[in-house]
């Protein structure tokens, strides 16, 4: 029996609040791969919600890790909604999202990788930033 093994797509989901530095949002990532042994090169991307596509740190954290960094609709994130490990209700009057960064970490894995993604490491929490990790196509075709 011949199986094909595909290599994950790893996807990061930020939210961030306005003016959170690059450095924040790195240091939430560092922690959270070291914790699952993830090394920082098996990322694939990163991505969050519209209304931070000129937000600094997201900006300057791309730059800085050399991965593309997408933007995501509330509408294109609804889909997700089903899928998350927890829904704010602060997040959805702010942004029309109830879980930015697991939204937009599973649809950029699906947009990067086959379908379905789903969470590896789900909603971790700073006091400026969330953070969560989706992956995709692990599974034998």
């Amino acid at each position: 029996m011949n199986e094909t093994w595909t290599t994950p797509t790893l996807a990061v989901g930020f939210g961030c609040r306005q003016g959170c530095s690059a450095s924040t949002l790195q240091a939430l990532l560092e922690q959270s791969l070291q914790v699952y042994r993830i090394d920082l090169k098996a990322l694939k991307g990163l991505a969050s919600i519209n209304d931070k596509q000129h937000e600094p740190g997201l900006l300057e954290l791309a730059q800085r890790l050399s991965l593309p960094l997408l933007f995501f609709s509330a509408a294109e994130l609804a889909p997700y909604e089903a899928r998350l490990s927890h829904r704010s209700d602060l997040a959805f009057e702010r942004t029309g999202c109830h879980g930015v960064a697991e939204s937009a970490a599973l649809a950029l894995a699906e947009r990067l990788g086959p379908a379905p993604a789903s969470l590896l490491i789900s909603r971790q929490k700073h006091p400026l930033a969330t953070f969560a990790l989706a992956w995709t196509g692990q599974n034998p075709r």
